[in-house]
């Protein structure tokens, strides 16, 4: 794509200046994390890939990213009465432990099947906050949307979704700009997929560092509800995928991300559960890494030759590291003896 060809960022929830303004608010709070490279990756890529390890973020995820950004820029009066989001894990853990360093109470709706470790460390970061609590719902039976704003309109609390928020996706894209400042420019950029916040502010971020770089967003195989958004030009909404990442079992994209999708983000492709379960064996083998399966979609896709890479420079975000260790082992293990 040459430079004229460009497409613009006019319209869409978020731009370069939001994102150089959530950076500047994490400086200092979000660690930096750390871009890892393995030649076994290489090999199997046929290119030179980075690793941006979002497992080893505060709470173990990018979420915290978008999570503080967007309660950072509460007013005197929000802050005093908290914060309420809905998640199935990283979003729960990111925002409790945002309102705990900001001093807020939080009130966290999460499924009842979320993973203990993911559940727990959420507790963890209410505990002694005035206010803070847990709700649980069943994922496959009621609506956790709705059961958010009717907290928050109950409570009187500013509700933060988990990805259509121009501050959560504003906060995701520093993940991008800080992998692409490190390494300089790419060829290609690989982000999980879930309801696309990650995937919408790195696409934003990679735009500007990057012109003329590829985004592909990667999604598991049953919840590939964006690819099939692109492909009927709207928004498709489906059944809650069932999928061991769990952080993808959204059921449809946001309105602001999807926007940024449809204009930035050149293709969506799929990875099977079996795909993501040899990812995480290759990081655990090869580079020594504890990686969700949901933080292993983007990687997938490479590894196991869904994108094709060769002689080119690649990033992929490693979106998080939040997984029961009971579960880890199980997979890990079904992998060894396949």
């Amino acid at each position: 794509m040459n430079a004229p060809d460009l497409p613009s960022l006019a319209g869409l929830a978020i731009g370069a200046a939001d994102i150089d303004a959530a950076a500047s608010r994490l400086a200092g709070v979000a660690h930096r994390t750390p871009v890892h490279t393995s030649r076994q990756a290489d090999e199997r890529a046929g290119g030179r890939v980075f690793f941006k390890c979002e497992n080893f973020q505060r709470m173990g995820a990018f979420k915290f990213r978008g999570a503080y950004n967007a309660l950072a820029q509460f007013s005197a009066a929000q802050r005093e009465r908290g914060a309420i989001a809905f998640s199935s894990g990283n979003h729960a853990q990111a925002i409790a432990l945002a309102a705990r360093l900001l001093g807020m109470p939080s009130v966290i709706v999460m499924p009842t099947d979320s993973p203990a470790a993911k559940l727990a460390a959420t507790r963890e970061y209410q505990r002694g906050q005035r206010g803070s609590e847990v709700v649980l719902y069943d994922r496959y039976q009621e609506d956790r949307e709705a059961i958010g704003r009717r907290l928050a309109e109950q409570r009187g609390m500013t509700l933060i979704p988990p990805f259509d928020h121009p501050h959560v996706m504003a906060g995701q894209g520093t993940a991008a700009a800080e992998l692409i400042d490190e390494v300089g420019p790419l060829d290609k950029l690989l982000v999980c997929l879930g309801g696309g916040g990650l995937l919408s502010g790195c696409a934003v971020a990679a735009h500007v560092r990057a012109p003329g770089i590829e985004v592909i967003g990667v999604e598991p195989e049953a919840g590939n509800d964006v690819q099939q958004s692109l492909a009927a030009g709207r928004i498709v909404k489906i059944d809650t995928p069932r999928t061991i990442a769990d952080g993808a079992q959204t059921q449809a994209a946001g309105a602001l991300t999807f926007a940024v999708i449809q204009r930035l983000v050149r293709r969506v492709v799929t990875v099977s559960d079996a795909q993501l379960v040899s990812t995480m064996r290759f990081f655990a083998e090869r580079m020594k890494m504890v990686v969700e399966p949901t933080g292993c979609l983007a990687a997938a896709a490479l590894l196991e030759g869904v994108v094709e890479a060769r002689g080119q420079r690649v990033g992929v975000i490693v979106s998080g590291g939040n997984v029961d260790l009971p579960r880890y082992a199980e997979l890990i293990g079904a992998a060894a003896a396949a």
